[in-house]
């Protein structure tokens, strides 16, 4: 599709001026999103899982759809990009044995212990000693480091959960009850490899992760997928239980330690324990895809910077391992065709009106196995990081009416937060109050893979299932927030399925203010910036 300006005469026809016009967002329409999404939750799409049939058919769909839209692909006629993800799987016969003071320590797995590899190897048998790093942090900017200078390489690291908690001197610590970046399990596996270690084992409390013990358990039963490229030899989680059986063995209380790493003078602790590695897995290379599609800018200063939609299109799959008979596809109707199927509306209308930047539509893929499509977007950006202002990511829409507020949580860590409120403004609508982030949301979904490469991002009306009533509907207020609470039952299950007497009008409003706030900073004369202090304002793009 060619873009051509309106001539004044149009301009005139709308009764509008042609600048007003440039800087206003197109409607989106609710027919075209309902039909996208019944159809990406079809049982036809088999869950959209990473590595199945169904996230093929599924990527197949968008380029399609983006395609007869009219969005620009992104490079030889294609509106695919390559995520190259490793799948592995533990294999019978594996198993982990502690040796302590002469004491023999064997934790059931899936009881007292998960673990799996992630570096690509079908077989590893290996002895490694057990250092405790506490919480495994080293964060510049809050004067904490955790390791000391200690050489662990070679070593299996075991670590708390969560982040330096706060305290009466220091409230404010670590963001101060709110989860930071460095209390999500991700950075600590992340961090053993960049310092070499042999591996990691983190320590599972229910408080300190935020969910029980079976999330992890049911996570490290399954198929594991990671970017392809260098990965921990070992890494999983301990119960509490096993983390105080071995900790007493060598002559340590646990809670004592995890007392010590409370304080900026901890250093690791060799735990006199050693750990006998029997890993043998499945592992196979899977050739994922992110899709991307384009609409041009028009603003010859502005053109080459860019504002990113995404929306991760893939879910659960089909689970083989539930029982025949039984439903096996995890249709992820909420989370996330509603996502996917947004973009696609909004797409639709973009293409109709340009804005002064670039906008770049983007559906991540591997989402739900540790936001992996977006970090390979990330690390091969269609346009430079350095001039993409803004990223604003939807997950899991509200499906169940209009609401008078809007969630904008991590919008206040920039200026986008401004530009929010004014959008919000205008459609009559209020932002929902802040809150602190306890559970580390703002880390869990792809926005954030922007935010940790210098980017101002964050996750448009994302608190659709806190059902903490902060949430405003227009109309039956306790029926809607009943809705809300009870798809946490629907959550990553089977019964996440689409339903077509969804009242849509809430999920098209979200829509609409993420399309008309990308506009905003689309339009804007300057890119967004981040506040004043926060540490992803720290990242060089």
């Amino acid at each position: 599709m060619r873009f051509r300006p309106l001539i004044p005469a149009a301009c005139a026809a709308f009764s509008l001026s042609c600048s007003a016009l440039a800087q206003q967002a197109p409607a989106v329409s609710e027919a075209a999103l309902r039909a996208h999404l019944s159809f990406l939750a079809d049982d036809l799409l088999e869950g959209r899982g990473t590595g199945q049939r169904g996230g093929a058919l599924a990527v197949r769909y968008l380029e399609t759809q983006a395609a007869a839209i009219g969005l620009k692909p992104v490079q030889g006629g294609l509106y695919r990009q390559k995520v190259a993800i490793e799948g592995s799987r533990l294999l019978p016969g594996s198993e982990v044995v502690f040796n302590v003071a002469g004491k023999r320590i064997n934790p059931r797995i899936g009881q007292g212990i998960v673990f799996g590899t992630g570096s690509g190897q079908t077989a590893l048998s290996f002895e490694a000693p057990l250092l405790f790093v506490g919480y495994g942090v080293s964060a510049l900017e809050e004067k904490w480091d955790d390791y000391k200078g200690v050489d662990v390489k070679g070593k299996i690291l075991v670590m708390m959960v969560n982040d330096p908690q706060p305290t009466l001197e220091e409230p404010n610590r670590f963001s101060g009850k709110a989860y930071t970046w460095y209390g999500r399990w991700l950075y600590k596996f992340e961090e053993a490899v960049r310092r070499g270690a042999a591996g990691a084992l983190l320590i599972h409390t229910t408080p300190s992760s935020s969910y029980p013990w079976s999330v992890p358990a049911n996570g490290f039963s399954h198929e594991r997928f990671h970017l392809a490229g260098p990965g921990n030899r070992i890494e999983g989680w301990l119960h509490e239980d096993t983390a105080r059986e071995l900790f007493a063995a060598g002559g340590f209380d646990l809670d004592t330690l995890r007392a010590q790493a409370e304080r900026r003078d901890f250093a690791p602790v060799d735990l006199k324990a050693a750990a006998r590695v029997e890993l043998k897995s499945s592992i196979r290379q899977v050739e994922e895809f992110n899709v991307v599609g384009i609409v041009p800018g028009t603003d010859p200063a502005l053109k080459d910077q860019a504002v990113v939609y995404s929306s991760h299109w893939d879910h659960l799959g089909i689970d083989e391992n539930l029982p025949q008979g039984r439903d096996r596809i995890f249709n992820g109707a909420v989370d996330n065709a509603t996502g996917s199927a947004a973009l696609l509306a909004m797409a639709a209308e973009a293409v109709k009106r340009p804005a002064r930047r670039t906008q770049v539509f983007l559906w991540p893929a591997a989402e739900e196995q540790g936001l992996l499509g977006s970090a390979a977007y990330v690390a091969n950006p269609v346009v430079p990081l350095a001039k993409t202002a803004a990223n604003l990511n939807l997950d899991s829409l509200n499906f169940v009416g209009r609401t008078k507020d809007i969630g904008v949580p991590g919008a206040e860590r920039s200026s986008l937060y401004g530009t929010a409120a004014a959008v919000a403004k205008k459609m009559g609508l209020k932002l929902a109050p802040t809150i602190p982030d306890l559970s580390g949301a703002y880390f869990r979904a792809d926005h954030f893979n922007f935010a940790k490469a210098g980017v101002p991002a964050f996750n448009v009306g994302s608190a659709v299932f806190s059902g903490d009533g902060h949430f405003e509907f227009e109309h039956a207020h306790s029926h809607a927030s009943a809705k809300m609470v009870g798809f946490k039952g629907d959550y990553h299950q089977v019964t996440d399925e689409y339903h077509a007497n969804w009242d849509l009008s809430g999920m098209l409003q979200q829509t609409q203010f993420t399309l008309n706030l990308g506009y905003a900073v689309a339009n804007a004369p300057a890119m967004p910036a981040w506040r004043q202090g926060d540490a992803f304002g720290r990242v060089k793009r």
